[in-house]
């Protein structure tokens, strides 16, 4: 078994999305290819409503697939195929754009006006950039949680891990997607493929990941309202991103520590990215746009 060295630490950056939704961004709309098949990560974590329920009203998206799981509040949905619907905290919805699809998401607070959840963007091969668009919502009730004799904690949202497999399936990267939960003083090692890219975003609490050579201190925050004593910088949100290897070690802080563990299996195919809409080449690109313009881009085949 061998260590995956950490390959770089990314401190999260505030953005603008939608309407005028407050974020932050841990990683996209650059080089990508370090999180090869995945594109993009957003936090959207906020506690005053004015931040973020301008939402992000009806846009397209092509070529991509986009996963969103909330943690505090509601995040309301509809899309041109006329599905419509809301996930709460604990849900999962992830959509498949495939050949097109134009949708609207809007967040609503819990009673405290407190929002959190976060959105990732997986890439969609070649041979399924076309594909049928679809949605798989699952209910917090339906993502397995394990806990391990020492009170970790993991919910598995897709793929296997220890023994169990997540609810979300038929996807073409074949991701792992884990919410992890180490208490406080723990030290855990968990196995990732070693042929997967992976990553980890910390959102709670604060710990070290070991690399191949020496522990790397992971500065983080506490989701301020659930804490009892938050760390001083509060908005210090940290992705680690992994090198190659088949396991990831983690030293818990005083505090324990939470952090989505995501992998995937690289597709090694060229991204041309503008928007909301993700292809391979710069003519895909211009002929996606082009049909948004003329108004055929959901008829599409």
């Amino acid at each position: 078994m061998s260590i995956r060295p950490i390959q770089r630490l990314i401190r999260s950056k505030p953005t603008l999305e939608g309407a005028g939704v407050h974020l932050r961004r841990a990683f996209g709309f650059g080089n990508t290819a370090d999180f090869d098949p995945f594109l993009l990560l957003d936090d959207f974590r906020n506690e005053r409503p004015e931040d973020y329920l301008a939402g992000f009203p009806w846009h397209p998206h092509r070529g991509i697939e986009t996963i969103t799981y909330v943690l505090a509040g509601t995040v309301e949905h509809g899309d041109s195929m006329g599905n419509k619907g809301a996930i709460s905290a604990g849900d999962i919805q992830w959509m498949t754009a495939g050949r097109g699809i134009i949708h609207q998401e809007m967040p609503k607070g819990d009673p405290q006006g407190r929002m959190h959840g976060f959105q990732l963007w997986g890439n969609l091969p070649a041979s399924l950039k076309m594909t049928e668009p679809r949605y798989q919502e699952v209910k917090a009730a339906d993502i397995p949680e394990i806990t391990d004799d020492d009170g970790t904690r993991v919910r598995i949202v897709s793929g296997s891990f220890w023994g169990k497999n997540g609810p979300v399936d038929q996807i073409a990267a074949d991701p792992v997607y884990l919410d992890v939960s180490v208490p406080a003083g723990r030290r855990r090692i968990l196995p990732v493929e070693a042929i997967r890219h992976a990553f980890a975003y910390v959102f709670e609490g604060s710990g070290k990941f070991c690399n191949a050579s020496e522990p790397l201190a992971v500065p983080t925050e506490g989701v301020g309202w659930a804490d009892t004593a938050p760390f001083a910088e509060a908005d210090n949100r940290t992705l680690v991103l992994f090198d190659r290897g088949d396991e990831v070690t983690v030293q818990a802080g005083d505090h324990g520590i939470r952090f989505l563990l995501v992998s995937g299996k690289p597709f090694g195919e060229p991204v041309a990215w503008y928007g909301p809409i993700v292809m391979n080449t710069q003519e895909q690109l211009r002929q996606a746009f082009d049909e948004l313009k003329r108004g055929t881009f959901l008829q599409a085949r």
